[in-house]
């Protein structure tokens, strides 16, 4: 299969096409590469057949179609119409990471686990972990994949619980996993919630303070607190972008640590552009979602 060339379908509801993802596929080694932005969900399985149907089936496995966008649900319901018309000899792989938000997430909770381990050696397993900016993308997902590893996840809104309450249930249904449901929009909401957290993840909007100090001091069973946020202000106070096992004041015996937006993005970045250079040499058709992109960034920080 060496002289079957590689092609990618990148395939978003928005108006564009992430630039971010067409960066990181070239850098995965792809030549040819082509975008289509605002499709609909119900275009979907037209436009995977044509990319089924136009090559043999040899080349099936190398006809990569990645979803895009910035909804998780959206684009996990894209990638089932997909999966809905695939079958056998043409079988495209199919690589499913709206925004970026599984390997962030994915990334996320490994690195949270790689600072748990020496005290927990089961991980984030029965750890309890709450969830700040969980009606985002990234959160949902890291929030899903905490619950799968056996954590006690409460995702965290900023406006009504409603908000993350909707998500819960939604995930509830695709995955099984029981996600509690809280709302914290003011200061005092936050220091009532945050005695119950061991783990907190950051995942709000880019350049706003999600935890101040004083709010974080009420965690005082703290033992890793993680922000994806790269953009000054950051989403945790005290932990900047490069953090990585900073101490933070309080906590658990006074030895919690943070962790921050680059040190989470360098190994997401590892781990996006292994799973796209899988795809891309792939000899049998592979579906990459969220859990494999745990798996992956579980294996890659383990060896840090």
């Amino acid at each position: 299969m060496a002289d079957i060339a590689p092609i990618l379908h990148i395939v978003s509801p928005l108006r564009h096409v992430s630039p971010f993802d067409v960066n990181m596929a070239v850098d995965a080694g792809y030549a040819t590469i082509l975008p289509y932005s605002g499709v609909t969900l119900d275009e979907m399985a037209d436009l995977t057949q044509d990319m089924m149907f136009s090559r043999s089936p040899e080349a099936a496995p190398r006809t990569g179609l990645f979803i895009g966008g910035k909804d998780a649900s959206l684009a996990l319901d894209m990638a089932a119409k997909a999966k809905s018309v695939l079958f056998a000899p043409f079988e495209i792989s199919l690589f499913v990471d709206p925004a970026g938000s599984f390997t962030t997430a994915a990334a996320m909770v490994a690195e949270v686990e790689r600072r748990l381990r020496p005290s927990h050696p089961e991980g984030i397993k029965g750890v309890k972990v709450q969830v700040y900016g969980a009606t985002g993308v990234v959160g949902g997902i890291a929030g899903v994949i905490a619950a799968q590893a056996g954590a006690e996840v409460t995702l965290v809104s900023h406006r009504d619980v409603e908000a993350v309450a909707a998500k819960a249930r939604d995930f509830k249904q695709r995955f099984g996993v029981d996600l509690a449901s809280a709302s914290a929009s003011s200061e005092d909401e936050k220091r009532a919630l945050l005695p119950g957290a061991q783990v907190v993840l950051a995942c709000g909007r880019a350049g706003v303070e999600i935890l101040s100090a004083d709010a974080l001091a009420a965690a005082r069973d703290l033992l890793v607190a993680a922000d994806v946020n790269a953009v000054p202000p950051a989403g945790i106070a005290g932990i900047d972008a490069h953090a990585d096992a900073k101490p933070l004041a309080g906590g658990a015996a006074g030895g919690a640590v943070g962790i921050g937006a680059l040190t989470i993005g360098h190994l997401k970045y590892r781990v996006q552009h292994e799973l796209l250079a899988r795809m891309r040499v792939a000899t049998q058709a592979l579906t990459i979602g969220f859990e494999d992109a745990f798996t992956l960034a579980r294996s890659l920080a383990a060896r840090e």
